[in-house]
Protein backbone atom coordinates (compact mmCIF):
# COMPACT_ATOMS: atom_id res chain seq x y z
CA UNK A 1 0.00 0.00 0.00
CA UNK A 2 2.18 3.44 -1.02
CA UNK A 3 1.57 6.16 0.91
CA UNK A 4 -1.01 8.43 -0.56
CA UNK A 5 -3.40 5.35 -0.03
CA UNK A 6 -2.91 4.87 3.64
CA UNK A 7 -3.07 8.71 4.01
CA UNK A 8 -6.37 8.60 2.67
CA UNK A 9 -7.24 5.80 5.01
CA UNK A 10 -6.43 7.59 7.92
CA UNK A 11 -8.16 10.70 6.47
CA UNK A 12 -11.77 8.64 5.97
CA UNK A 13 -11.39 6.70 9.42
CA UNK A 14 -10.46 10.36 11.68
CA UNK A 15 -13.51 12.18 9.26
CA UNK A 16 -15.80 9.18 11.00
CA UNK A 17 -14.29 9.09 14.88
CA UNK A 18 -15.05 12.74 15.22
CA UNK A 19 -18.56 12.84 15.25
CA UNK A 20 -18.79 9.27 17.00
CA UNK A 21 -15.78 10.69 19.41
CA UNK A 22 -18.05 13.46 19.90
CA UNK A 23 -21.14 12.10 20.30
CA UNK A 24 -19.24 9.57 23.36
CA UNK A 25 -18.01 12.81 24.90
CA UNK A 26 -21.47 14.62 25.12
CA UNK A 27 -23.25 12.10 26.61
CA UNK A 28 -20.24 11.39 29.11
CA UNK A 29 -19.37 14.73 29.75
CA UNK A 30 -22.44 16.91 28.50
CA UNK A 31 -25.42 15.25 28.58
CA UNK A 32 -27.85 17.90 29.38
CA UNK A 33 -26.53 19.66 25.67
CA UNK A 34 -27.12 15.94 23.93
CA UNK A 35 -30.82 16.26 25.31
CA UNK A 36 -31.45 20.07 24.02
CA UNK A 37 -30.11 18.51 20.80
CA UNK A 38 -32.68 15.66 20.70
CA UNK A 39 -35.60 18.24 21.26
CA UNK A 40 -33.99 20.45 18.36
CA UNK A 41 -33.74 17.49 16.35
CA UNK A 42 -37.10 16.01 16.69
CA UNK A 43 -39.00 19.57 16.49
CA UNK A 44 -37.22 19.73 12.68
CA UNK A 45 -38.15 16.57 12.14
CA UNK A 46 -42.04 16.76 12.97
CA UNK A 47 -41.96 20.30 11.64
CA UNK A 48 -42.58 22.14 14.10
CA UNK A 49 -41.25 25.99 13.95
CA UNK A 50 -40.13 27.87 16.97
CA UNK A 51 -41.36 31.59 17.09
CA UNK A 52 -41.76 34.32 19.90
CA UNK A 53 -44.47 36.58 20.03
CA UNK A 54 -44.70 39.88 22.09
CA UNK A 55 -47.62 41.18 24.79
CA UNK A 56 -46.05 44.97 26.00
CA UNK A 57 -42.89 43.87 27.52
CA UNK A 58 -43.49 40.27 28.30
CA UNK A 59 -42.40 37.29 25.66
CA UNK A 60 -43.93 34.54 24.91
CA UNK A 61 -42.37 31.25 23.25
CA UNK A 62 -43.97 29.04 21.11
CA UNK A 63 -43.59 25.84 18.41
CA UNK A 64 -46.43 25.52 15.70
CA UNK A 65 -46.93 23.43 12.79
CA UNK A 66 -48.98 24.04 10.44
CA UNK A 67 -51.95 26.94 9.59
CA UNK A 68 -55.38 27.77 10.43
CA UNK A 69 -58.12 25.98 8.58
CA UNK A 70 -61.87 24.44 8.52
CA UNK A 71 -60.92 22.55 11.53
CA UNK A 72 -60.14 24.02 14.80
CA UNK A 73 -56.43 25.08 15.54
CA UNK A 74 -55.34 23.37 18.52
CA UNK A 75 -53.17 25.10 21.68
CA UNK A 76 -51.60 22.65 23.71
CA UNK A 77 -50.60 23.86 27.51
CA UNK A 78 -48.20 21.88 29.57
CA UNK A 79 -47.73 21.17 33.18
CA UNK A 80 -45.75 21.67 35.78
CA UNK A 81 -41.54 22.18 35.06
CA UNK A 82 -42.24 20.58 31.45
CA UNK A 83 -42.22 22.85 28.35
CA UNK A 84 -43.39 22.65 24.75
CA UNK A 85 -41.36 20.03 23.58
CA UNK A 86 -43.39 17.53 25.74
CA UNK A 87 -45.88 17.47 23.32
CA UNK A 88 -43.63 16.05 20.53
CA UNK A 89 -44.59 12.59 21.16
CA UNK A 90 -48.17 13.32 20.20
CA UNK A 91 -47.25 15.96 17.48
CA UNK A 92 -46.26 12.55 15.82
CA UNK A 93 -49.56 10.76 15.60
CA UNK A 94 -52.07 14.20 14.58
CA UNK A 95 -52.34 14.49 10.85
CA UNK A 96 -49.63 17.66 9.35
CA UNK A 97 -52.64 19.42 8.59
CA UNK A 98 -53.77 20.23 11.59
CA UNK A 99 -52.91 23.33 12.74
CA UNK A 100 -50.65 22.97 16.62
CA UNK A 101 -49.27 25.37 18.91
CA UNK A 102 -47.40 24.45 21.75
CA UNK A 103 -46.93 27.27 24.26
CA UNK A 104 -43.79 27.68 27.15
CA UNK A 105 -46.25 27.98 29.96
CA UNK A 106 -45.32 32.05 31.90
CA UNK A 107 -41.48 31.57 33.54
CA UNK A 108 -41.18 28.14 31.64
CA UNK A 109 -38.04 27.62 28.99
CA UNK A 110 -38.23 30.48 26.70
CA UNK A 111 -41.14 32.34 28.20
CA UNK A 112 -40.80 35.60 30.14
CA UNK A 113 -39.85 34.73 33.76
CA UNK A 114 -40.45 37.57 36.16
CA UNK A 115 -40.59 37.66 39.80
CA UNK A 116 -43.38 40.42 39.90
CA UNK A 117 -45.78 38.04 37.73
CA UNK A 118 -48.44 36.17 38.87
CA UNK A 119 -48.59 32.60 38.25
CA UNK A 120 -51.62 31.39 40.15
CA UNK A 121 -53.95 29.41 38.06
CA UNK A 122 -55.94 32.48 37.60
CA UNK A 123 -52.98 34.57 36.29
CA UNK A 124 -51.62 32.01 34.36
CA UNK A 125 -54.82 31.70 32.51
CA UNK A 126 -54.88 35.30 31.63
CA UNK A 127 -51.47 35.02 30.34
CA UNK A 128 -52.31 32.58 27.87
CA UNK A 129 -55.32 34.74 26.82
CA UNK A 130 -52.36 37.34 26.26
CA UNK A 131 -50.91 35.04 23.79
CA UNK A 132 -54.29 33.76 22.48
CA UNK A 133 -54.68 37.56 21.34
CA UNK A 134 -51.23 37.87 20.52
CA UNK A 135 -50.99 35.77 17.86
CA UNK A 136 -54.63 36.19 16.92
CA UNK A 137 -55.41 32.39 17.11
CA UNK A 138 -58.97 32.92 18.68
CA UNK A 139 -60.03 34.73 15.41
CA UNK A 140 -62.32 31.10 15.49
CA UNK A 141 -63.05 29.62 18.57
CA UNK A 142 -59.87 26.28 19.01
CA UNK A 143 -59.90 23.51 20.78
CA UNK A 144 -57.80 23.61 23.96
CA UNK A 145 -55.58 20.66 25.44
CA UNK A 146 -54.10 21.02 28.88
CA UNK A 147 -52.54 18.57 31.32
CA UNK A 148 -51.60 18.41 34.76
CA UNK A 149 -50.96 22.01 35.73
CA UNK A 150 -51.84 23.02 32.20
CA UNK A 151 -55.07 21.15 32.23
CA UNK A 152 -55.71 23.08 35.68
CA UNK A 153 -55.25 26.65 33.61
CA UNK A 154 -56.61 24.84 30.36
CA UNK A 155 -60.38 24.36 32.28
CA UNK A 156 -60.29 27.69 34.01
CA UNK A 157 -59.32 29.69 30.48
CA UNK A 158 -62.17 27.66 29.35
CA UNK A 159 -64.54 28.77 32.15
CA UNK A 160 -63.63 32.14 31.89
CA UNK A 161 -62.59 33.01 27.82
CA UNK A 162 -65.66 30.45 26.75
CA UNK A 163 -66.04 32.30 23.68
CA UNK A 164 -62.08 31.62 22.49
CA UNK A 165 -63.18 27.77 22.82
CA UNK A 166 -65.03 25.60 21.01
CA UNK A 167 -63.80 21.93 22.81
CA UNK A 168 -61.37 21.04 25.40
CA UNK A 169 -59.10 17.94 26.49
CA UNK A 170 -57.89 17.84 29.98
CA UNK A 171 -55.18 14.95 30.58
CA UNK A 172 -54.75 14.19 34.37
CA UNK A 173 -55.64 17.89 35.22
CA UNK A 174 -54.82 19.46 39.04
CA UNK A 175 -57.46 21.52 40.71
CA UNK A 176 -59.65 18.87 42.10
CA UNK A 177 -60.44 18.29 45.50
CA UNK A 178 -59.80 14.12 45.57
CA UNK A 179 -61.56 11.32 47.93
CA UNK A 180 -58.54 9.55 47.44
CA UNK A 181 -55.27 10.75 48.64
CA UNK A 182 -52.48 9.73 46.14
CA UNK A 183 -48.85 8.74 46.49
CA UNK A 184 -47.58 12.50 45.98
CA UNK A 185 -50.31 14.00 47.89
CA UNK A 186 -49.25 11.34 50.69
CA UNK A 187 -45.74 12.27 50.19
CA UNK A 188 -46.00 16.06 50.75
CA UNK A 189 -48.36 15.72 53.53
CA UNK A 190 -45.16 13.55 55.28
CA UNK A 191 -42.40 16.04 54.19
CA UNK A 192 -44.74 18.92 55.70
CA UNK A 193 -45.24 17.15 58.91
CA UNK A 194 -40.96 16.60 59.10
CA UNK A 195 -40.50 20.08 58.30
CA UNK A 196 -38.76 19.48 54.97
CA UNK A 197 -40.83 20.82 52.46
CA UNK A 198 -37.98 22.17 50.20
CA UNK A 199 -37.47 18.42 49.36
CA UNK A 200 -40.85 18.51 46.88
CA UNK A 201 -40.78 15.24 44.92
CA UNK A 202 -41.19 17.07 41.43
CA UNK A 203 -37.71 19.23 42.02
CA UNK A 204 -35.27 16.44 41.50
CA UNK A 205 -31.87 17.64 42.08
CA UNK A 206 -29.77 14.63 41.91
CA UNK A 207 -30.23 11.94 39.12
CA UNK A 208 -31.66 9.48 41.91
CA UNK A 209 -34.42 12.21 43.10
CA UNK A 210 -34.72 12.27 38.91
CA UNK A 211 -35.27 8.37 38.77
CA UNK A 212 -37.64 8.63 41.84
CA UNK A 213 -39.68 11.09 40.16
CA UNK A 214 -40.00 9.02 37.26
CA UNK A 215 -40.84 6.34 38.71
CA UNK A 216 -44.02 8.52 40.60
CA UNK A 217 -44.93 9.75 37.23
CA UNK A 218 -45.27 6.88 35.22
CA UNK A 219 -46.92 3.33 35.08
CA UNK A 220 -44.51 2.17 32.85
CA UNK A 221 -41.12 1.56 34.03
CA UNK A 222 -38.65 3.06 32.01
CA UNK A 223 -34.97 2.05 31.96
CA UNK A 224 -32.89 5.68 31.98
CA UNK A 225 -28.87 5.69 31.66
CA UNK A 226 -27.49 7.58 34.83
CA UNK A 227 -26.17 9.76 31.90
CA UNK A 228 -29.12 10.90 30.90
CA UNK A 229 -30.46 10.64 34.38
CA UNK A 230 -28.09 13.43 35.17
CA UNK A 231 -28.49 15.41 32.44
CA UNK A 232 -31.99 15.96 32.68
CA UNK A 233 -30.85 17.09 36.13
CA UNK A 234 -28.30 19.41 34.74
CA UNK A 235 -30.95 21.33 32.62
CA UNK A 236 -33.72 21.83 35.22
CA UNK A 237 -31.43 22.64 38.47
CA UNK A 238 -30.79 26.38 37.50
CA UNK A 239 -34.61 26.41 37.42
CA UNK A 240 -35.48 24.46 40.56
CA UNK A 241 -35.58 27.90 42.80
CA UNK A 242 -38.35 29.44 40.23
CA UNK A 243 -39.83 25.85 40.01
CA UNK A 244 -40.45 25.86 44.05
CA UNK A 245 -41.94 29.14 44.09
CA UNK A 246 -44.10 28.40 41.03
CA UNK A 247 -45.05 24.82 43.07
CA UNK A 248 -45.63 26.81 46.63
CA UNK A 249 -48.07 29.36 44.25
CA UNK A 250 -50.13 26.44 42.51
CA UNK A 251 -50.81 24.86 45.85
CA UNK A 252 -51.51 27.83 47.49
CA UNK A 253 -55.39 28.43 48.30
CA UNK A 254 -56.03 30.25 46.02
CA UNK A 255 -55.02 27.99 43.26
CA UNK A 256 -55.37 24.71 44.76
CA UNK A 257 -58.81 23.57 43.79
CA UNK A 258 -59.32 26.73 40.78
CA UNK A 259 -60.29 23.84 38.16
CA UNK A 260 -63.18 22.67 40.58
CA UNK A 261 -64.17 26.30 41.39
CA UNK A 262 -64.59 26.94 37.84
CA UNK A 263 -65.55 23.74 36.60
CA UNK A 264 -69.62 24.29 36.83
CA UNK A 265 -69.19 27.28 34.14
CA UNK A 266 -67.17 25.49 31.50
CA UNK A 267 -69.75 24.84 28.69
CA UNK A 268 -67.28 23.46 25.89
CA UNK A 269 -67.51 20.17 25.01
CA UNK A 270 -65.11 17.98 27.28
CA UNK A 271 -62.75 15.30 26.91
CA UNK A 272 -61.29 13.98 30.31
CA UNK A 273 -58.14 11.44 29.70
CA UNK A 274 -56.85 10.24 33.02
CA UNK A 275 -54.18 7.18 33.65
CA UNK A 276 -55.63 4.56 35.92
CA UNK A 277 -52.23 4.74 37.68
CA UNK A 278 -51.90 7.98 38.35
CA UNK A 279 -49.58 8.47 41.45
CA UNK A 280 -49.38 12.05 41.22
CA UNK A 281 -53.21 13.22 40.93
CA UNK A 282 -55.79 10.73 42.04
CA UNK A 283 -58.24 9.54 38.80
CA UNK A 284 -61.00 9.81 41.02
CA UNK A 285 -60.71 13.67 39.63
CA UNK A 286 -62.41 12.44 36.20
CA UNK A 287 -65.83 11.72 38.10
CA UNK A 288 -65.76 15.08 39.46
CA UNK A 289 -65.75 16.67 35.96
CA UNK A 290 -67.77 14.10 34.78
CA UNK A 291 -70.56 15.04 37.31
CA UNK A 292 -70.32 19.26 36.94
CA UNK A 293 -69.53 19.23 32.76
CA UNK A 294 -72.82 18.89 31.09
CA UNK A 295 -70.88 17.65 27.62
CA UNK A 296 -68.05 15.22 29.26
CA UNK A 297 -66.51 12.40 27.96
CA UNK A 298 -64.31 10.58 30.18
CA UNK A 299 -61.39 7.98 29.15
CA UNK A 300 -59.21 5.95 31.44
CA UNK A 301 -56.60 4.32 30.65
CA UNK A 302 -55.10 1.12 31.65
CA UNK A 303 -51.86 0.32 32.78
CA UNK A 304 -51.01 3.99 32.70
CA UNK A 305 -49.53 6.71 34.92
CA UNK A 306 -49.53 10.71 35.13
CA UNK A 307 -47.31 11.02 32.02
CA UNK A 308 -49.78 10.13 29.66
CA UNK A 309 -48.35 12.02 27.15
CA UNK A 310 -45.09 10.19 27.59
CA UNK A 311 -46.80 7.11 28.13
CA UNK A 312 -49.72 6.29 25.51
CA UNK A 313 -48.84 9.60 23.02
CA UNK A 314 -50.29 7.18 19.90
CA UNK A 315 -53.90 6.26 21.84
CA UNK A 316 -53.90 9.77 23.70
CA UNK A 317 -53.69 11.72 19.91
CA UNK A 318 -56.11 9.42 18.60
CA UNK A 319 -58.56 9.88 21.30
CA UNK A 320 -57.97 13.97 20.82
CA UNK A 321 -59.11 13.32 16.81
CA UNK A 322 -61.63 10.88 17.87
CA UNK A 323 -63.61 13.57 20.20
CA UNK A 324 -62.77 15.96 17.14
CA UNK A 325 -64.47 13.94 14.63
CA UNK A 326 -67.25 12.99 16.76
CA UNK A 327 -67.86 17.16 17.74
CA UNK A 328 -67.11 17.93 13.59
CA UNK A 329 -70.39 14.88 13.14
CA UNK A 330 -72.45 16.67 15.70
CA UNK A 331 -72.41 19.64 14.19
CA UNK A 332 -72.38 19.26 10.89
CA UNK A 333 -76.17 16.82 11.53
CA UNK A 334 -77.31 19.68 13.53
CA UNK A 335 -76.54 22.39 10.26
CA UNK A 336 -78.70 20.04 8.29
CA UNK A 337 -81.66 19.40 10.71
Amino acid sequence: MDLDMLNMFVIAGGTLAIPILAFVASFLLWPSALIRIYYWYWRRALGMQVRYANYDDYQFCYSYRGRPGYRPSILMLHGFSAHKDMWLSIVKFLPKNLHLVCVDMPGHEGTTRSDLDDYSISGQAKRIHQFVECIKLNRKPFHLVGTSMGGNVAGVYAAQYPEDVCSLTLICPAGLPSTTDSKFIKQLRELQESKSIDRIPLIPSTPEEMADMLKLCSYVRFKVPQQILQGLVDVRIPHNEFYRKLFLEIVDEKSRHSLHENMSKIKAPTQVIWGKQDQVLDVSGASVLASAIADCHVYILENCGHSVVVERPRKTANLILEFLALLHSIDNNKKQA
